[in-house]
C-alpha cells in the first residue's frame, strides 16, 4: 500500500474565513467537485460548509498543533508496515460538525465512515474524521488518520462487513494495528458486554449493529431498543480483543476467533 498524505485543514479554514453565506458554499461546492469531470476533488463531504464560529477556532487550534506535519510523518512512517497490501491513497483529515451541525449525527455518521467507505475508497481517498465535540489534539488527529489508513488496509483484504462479527472484526484490528487504546472498559463491563453481544454476532439490522457498536446512549438517541450497554461497548470489546493477539499477527480474517473471544 503506498500512502501520500495531503494536508486539507488550512483548505477547511480558508472556507470557513469566508462569510457564512451562498458565497461559502459554493466556494466549499467549488473546492469539492473537479470541474471537468463533475466527480469528486476533495474528500469534504462529512464538513458542514455552515458551521459557526466554534468549526474554525477548532480548526485554528488544529492548525497552531501543527497536526497536517504530525499526522503526515505518522502516515508515511506506517507505510512499510502495509507494503504487501494493494492499493495507493491519498490520505487526510476532515472535521466534522456533530456539535452544532444540525446535519451530522455522531453516531450515523460515524457508522457510515467506519462501515461505508466504499465510494471514498474507490476514489483513492481515505478520511481520518475529527469531530467538534472533542477537544483538539494533534496525537488525535493522528490515531484517527492511522485508524481510517489500517482500515482501508483491512478492507482491501476482506469483503465489506455487515454483521456485527465482522464489524468487530475490522474494527478491532484497525484500531489496534493504529496504536489505540481507546475506547476501553473495566473487566467487568467487558465480561458483561461479551455475554450481552454474544447472541447477536451474526445480526446484520441496523438496530442491533449501532446498540451493539455504540452502546445504550446511540439506540435511545436513535429510537433503537437499547442492550443495558456502555457507551462504545461492542468497540471496546474488539479493541480489547485484539490487542490481546501477537502484534506479528498476518492480516487474515480471524472472525472465528473474534467470535470465540466474545462469547
Amino acid at each position: 500500500m503506498t500512502l501520500e498524505y495531503m494536508p486539507l485543514l488550512q483548505v477547511q479554514r480558508d472556507l470557513y474565513a469566508m462569510p457564512r453565506d451562498r458565497t461559502r458554499f459554493d466556494a466549499y461546492l467549488a473546492a469539492m467537485t473537479d470541474a471537468t469531470t463533475g466527480d469528486l476533488a476533495l474528500p469534504l463531504s462529512a464538513m458542514n460548509p455552515m458551521g459557526k464560529e466554534h468549526v474554525p477556532a477548532l480548526l485554528d487550534q488544529y492548525l497552531a498543533a501543527d497536526t497536517d506535519r504530525q499526522t503526515g510523518h505518522a502516515v508515511k512512517a506506517c507505510e512499510s508496515s502495509l507494503d504487501r497490501i494493494p492499493g495507493s491513497f491519498r490520505v487526510c483529515l476532515v472535521i466534522a460538525d456533530d456539535a452544532k451541525g444540525g446535519w451530522t449525527n455522531r453516531y450515523t455518521t460515524e457508522y457510515a465512515h467506519r462501515f461505508e467507505p466504499r465510494a471514498m475508497l474507490k476514489r483513492g481517498w481515505v478520511v481520518g474524521l475529527l469531530w467538534t465535540s472533542e477537544p483538539a489534539a494533534a496525537a488525535t488527529a493522528v490515531l484517527e488518520a492511522l485508524v481510517s489508513v489500517h482500515r482501508a488496509a483491512w478492507l482491501a483484504q476482506h469483503e465489506y462487513a455487515r454483521s456485527l462479527r465482522d464489524m468487530l472484526a475490522q474494527e478491532g484490528w484497525a484500531m489496534a494495528r493504529a496504536g489505540c487504546t481507546e475506547p476501553s472498559l473495566e473487566a467487568d463491563d467487558l465480561a458483561y458486554t461479551r455475554d450481552a453481544i454474544g447472541p447477536h454476532l451474526d445480526a446484520s439490522d441496523r438496530a442491533t449493529l449501532m446498540a451493539c457498536l455504540f452502546g445504550d446512549s446511540a439506540a435511545r438517541a436513535l429510537g433503537y431498543p437499547p442492550h443495558g450497554l456502555s457507551e462504545r461497548a461492542g468497540l471496546a470489546l474488539a479493541l480489547h480483543a485484539e490487542r490481546q493477539r501477537p502484534a506479528t499477527t498476518p492480516v487474515v480474517s480471524r472472525l472465528g476467533e473474534l467470535g470465540e473471544d466474545v462469547r
